[in-house]
């Protein structure tokens, strides 16, 4: 059975705006909805500060650089571990006798070593022993969140922990810039990459949940992030390569989730409708000799990526017409 999900992020830049979002999300998601994610309340609450406040035993603040790790807690990351707790409990009152499955989002280890500062300036990327640090403070603080989350979603069965990595591929390829901006940092060897994410996904999973890997970028590694412990992929489906498709396709015959994002994140021209939705997907199964019955829930739809650049209208009907598209599917 086909079912929808949101990638994470949503528009909006207040807390009224917030709860409404919880809402629609668990009113037009009924069977995946997810903790959504709304950037637009400034630092604390955009991917890399809602990452910073699962960390365990690191302190961070905001610089006007960005990210910088610290000895202690700065007010900035006080204030994103505020935020994620007030979120939790918006989530919590609403998803009263919530059943079945829920996913969250945080940000990957290569991500966030791509993007958060050392204490003297330049990316974590730059220092191995610091990015290998910050990774396994990810995981240890995944362990705690998860069990926050199963202690206030009591009816949820099955917890999806979503791991963004946006930066994956630049990381890999040696092409994220260094703070000088005339350089790049080196790049890192797919081993060393697949061992990271092992540590947070493993601990994903240690906990009780499922590990899953998403990336709405170009050159992902796909079969490195199922290599490391994902058991769901979540891709854009308009930037996938043959290779990609490939990937997709084995992860679901060995029984592992794709999510495909097959609605625009951004206000289109010409809004899509569920009927053409649904048979792109179909589409894409014939493509790589899948049958819709043989994929069964383990192949979900959502947007190319997070709603967060859209119109709160375009949010909402986006998220409908997957709904409505997975209806049909069924």
């Amino acid at each position: 059975m086909t079912v929808a999900t949101g990638v994470g992020s949503v528009p909006g830049d207040d807390d009224a705006a917030y709860v409404e979002a919880v809402r629609t999300v668990l009113g037009e998601l009924p069977d995946l909805p997810h903790l959504p994610e709304m950037p637009g309340r400034g630092a604390p609450a955009t991917m890399t500060g809602r990452a910073l406040a699962v960390v365990s035993e690191l302190g961070a603040d905001l610089q006007p650089a960005g990210w910088r790790l610290t000895d202690a807690p700065g007010v900035d990351q006080r204030r994103a571990r505020s935020l994620l707790a007030q979120d939790l409990d918006r989530l919590e009152e609403q998803a009263q006798g919530l059943q079945g499955t829920f996913k969250v989002q945080v940000a990957g280890p290569w991500t966030l070593a791509a993007t958060v500062e050392k204490p003297r300036g330049d990316r974590l990327l730059s220092d191995r022993g610091a990015r290998r640090e910050l990774a396994q403070a990810l995981a240890e603080g995944l362990g705690t969140h998860v069990a926050d989350l199963r202690r206030r979603l009591r009816g949820v069965d099955r917890l999806v922990v979503q791991v963004d990595e946006p930066a994956l591929a630049a990381v890999l390829s040696g092409s994220v810039p260094t703070a000088s901006g005339f350089h790049r940092h080196r790049s890192v060897e797919p081993p060393e990459a697949s061992t990271v994410l092992g540590w947070v996904f493993d601990a994903i999973a240690a906990a009780g949940a499922e590990p899953w890997a998403h990336s709405c970028s170009t050159d992902t590694p796909l079969g490195l992030l199922r290599g490391a412990g994902a058991r769901g992929l979540s891709v854009d489906l308009g930037l996938t390569s043959a290779a990609d498709h490939d990937a997709l396709a084995e992860a679901l015959e060995a029984g592992d989730t794709v999510v495909l994002g097959v609605v625009p994140a951004l206000d289109p021209a010409t809004a899509p409708e569920e009927g053409p939705v649904a048979e792109r997907v179909l589409r894409w199964l014939d493509m790589v000799g899948l049958a819709p019955e043989g994929v069964g829930d383990r192949l979900v739809i959502s947007p190319s990526c997070g709603l967060a650049g859209a119109s709160p209208a375009w949010a909402r009907q986006a998220l409908a017409t997957l709904r409505g598209a997975a209806a049909r599917l069924r």
